[in-house]
């Protein structure tokens, strides 16, 4: 079927009261994996881009766009196309043409000023082009090389009212909060405040983000979405599955040299992964 468009997935979750899954996609296998696993439970997913694996690809967004367009042309579900965590100005003027729908723009690594500047002006531009523009405010660490701040640190968290003037100012059409997940955490054992979460969903009538999802067990997902949560990121899971199954493959088998043959167990780790994650989404 047609690219679907992520702000119409985003609300037609946030009407139905349940969240969207979003997956970054690094290779072929990624995007094959994604697919596959919302085919497998029936339901709309998106298929996110960061700007670091576009610097993994050479710089180069296209040729994993378009492998993914084509992957979700001929999915038997809605698939959207979501460029994440852009910070570079050029790379979100590629947007439009490389069929994404979406942007996350992020200059949350900024001051408040700055970041609502650098902000609005994207998100003008983006409404321009027809795209949906998410950002940040306060800092779900772990991403580029940043330290880890304590995600339960106060600098760490969004603020319910700043977070209202920032989307007001800055045009967004929806936020990313910071209520204690983290980016890149190999262990389930992240916890969040849900307290605040319940502030924010009350403050903004805007559709609100979870990054760093990986990190969280899956009672903290389902009150996640229950507490308001519309679109929930996840990246390294799928890497954790790829790369254990990768492992697992060459350790039983030392001599293989074949790529499809462990590239075949990782996506096929992968799918379970996002169908499981999926279902307990869906299930918040």
């Amino acid at each position: 079927m047609p690219l679907a468009a992520t702000g119409e997935l985003v609300s037609r979750a946030a009407t139905e009261g349940t969240a969207v899954a979003a997956f970054n996609i690094i290779t072929l296998e990624h995007v094959e994996a994604v697919v596959a696993g919302a085919e497998s439970v029936n339901a709309p997913v998106i298929l996110q881009v960061s700007e670091n694996a576009v610097k993994f690809r050479r710089g180069r967004l296209l040729p994993l766009a378009r492998a993914a367009t084509a992957a979700a042309e001929q999915a038997s579900v809605p698939v959207a196309l979501h460029l994440d965590h852009v910070q570079s100005d050029g790379l979100l003027r590629q947007a439009p043409d490389a069929g994404f729908s979406s942007v996350m723009y992020d200059a949350s690594r900024l001051p408040y000023a700055e970041n609502l500047t650098a902000t609005r002006t994207a998100a003008r531009w983006a409404h321009d082009q027809g795209l949906w523009i998410e950002a940040e405010l306060g800092e779900v660490s772990g991403k580029n090389g940043r330290p880890r701040l304590d995600a339960h640190a106060p600098a760490a968290r969004t603020d319910p009212a700043e977070a209202r003037a920032f989307v007001a100012d800055s045009g967004v059409d929806a936020l990313a909060v910071a209520i204690g997940s983290v980016h890149a955490m190999t262990t389930r054992t992240a916890a969040l405040d849900h307290a605040l979460l319940k502030r924010l969903a009350a403050t903004l009538d805007v559709p609100l983000v979870l990054h760093g999802s990986s990190g969280l067990p899956d009672t903290e997902l389902t009150a996640a979405v229950t507490g308001g949560i519309t679109k929930v990121n996840f990246g390294t899971a799928l890497n954790l599955a790829m790369t254990g199954a990768i492992r697992d493959f060459l350790a039983a088998d030392p001599e293989a040299v074949d790529s499809r043959q462990y590239l075949t167990v990782a996506r096929e780790a992968m799918t379970v992964a996002v169908a499981r994650i999926m279902r307990v989404v869906r299930a918040g």
